[in-house]
C-alpha cells in the first residue's frame, strides 16, 4: 500500500528497496527557496540499524502492514521454538535466530506479541521485566559488604546478568527486557 511522506507517523513501517524500516523520527522541512522535503529517521526491523533519508514532499513510499499476534511460548522442539496462537490455538515452530535476543527471556507458558510480515517473523515485543529464576551463583561471602558489589548469576534460560551479592540460587528475580540488567527480587 502507498503512502505519501506527508503522511508519515512514528511507528509505520515502510517496506523500501534496502529492506524493512520504521519511521522512528521525521521532519517536515519548508525552506524559503526551493521544494518542501520531509527527512526521517529509519530503523532496519530485521538488523537494527539506524539509517537518515530525506525525501521530496508528497513522494510515494510503500507502507508495510505488520500483523501482531499474540502468542504463547509452549516448549522448545530440539532447536525450535514453538508458539500457540491465544485466538485460534495454531502452532507455529519458530528458529531461534528469528527470534533474537528475546529467546533469553521466554519460559515455557509466557506471552509475547510476535510481529510477523509476509509470514515472517521480524520482530517480537516482550513485558518490559520478566520473572527469571536463579539456576546457578556463587555464594555472598560473609563480611563481603561493598556498597553496590554484584556477582554474576546464570538463569533458568542460560542469561547471565550481574546481581547483587544476597541473591541465591534457586530465587526469583526480576530482569530488565530492554536492557538485560537485574531489577529487584521476584
Amino acid at each position: 500500500m502507498a503512502v505519501s511522506t506527508n503522511d508519515l507517523k512514528n511507528g509505520m513501517t515502510l517496506d523500501l528497496p534496502e529492506g524493512l524500516f520504521s519511521v522512528v523520527e521525521f521532519q517536515h522541512v519548508k525552506p524559503g527557496k526551493g521544494g518542501a522535503f520531509v527527512r526521517t529517521k529509519l530503523k532496519n526491523v530485521r538488523t537494527g540499524a539506524v539509517v537518515e533519508r530525506t525525501y521530496r514532499a508528497d513522494e510515494k513510499l510503500d507502507q508495510a502492514i505488520i500483523d501482531k499476534r499474540e502468542m504463547q511460548f509452549l516448549y522448545r522442539d530440539g532447536t525450535e521454538y514453538v508458539f500457540m496462537d491465544t485466538a485460534s490455538y495454531e502452532q507455529l515452530q519458530v528458529d531461534p535466530v528469528a527470534l533474537g535476543d528475546s529467546v533469553n527471556y521466554l519460559k515455557e507458558t509466557d506471552e509475547a506479541v510476535l510481529q510477523l510480515y509476509d509470514g515472517e517473523i521480524v520482530g517480537v515485543d516482550l513485558p518490559a521485566a520478566v520473572e527469571l529464576k536463579v539456576a546457578d551463583t556463587e555464594p555472598g561471602v560473609q563480611g563481603d559488604r561493598v556498597s553496590g558489589a554484584r556477582k554474576p548469576a546464570t538463569l533458568e534460560t542460560g542469561l547471565v546478568v550481574q546481581v547483587p551479592l544476597f541473591v541465591n540460587p534457586g530465587e526469583a528475580i526480576k530482569v530488565d527486557t530492554r536492557t538485560g540488567e537485574y531489577l529487584t527480587r521476584a
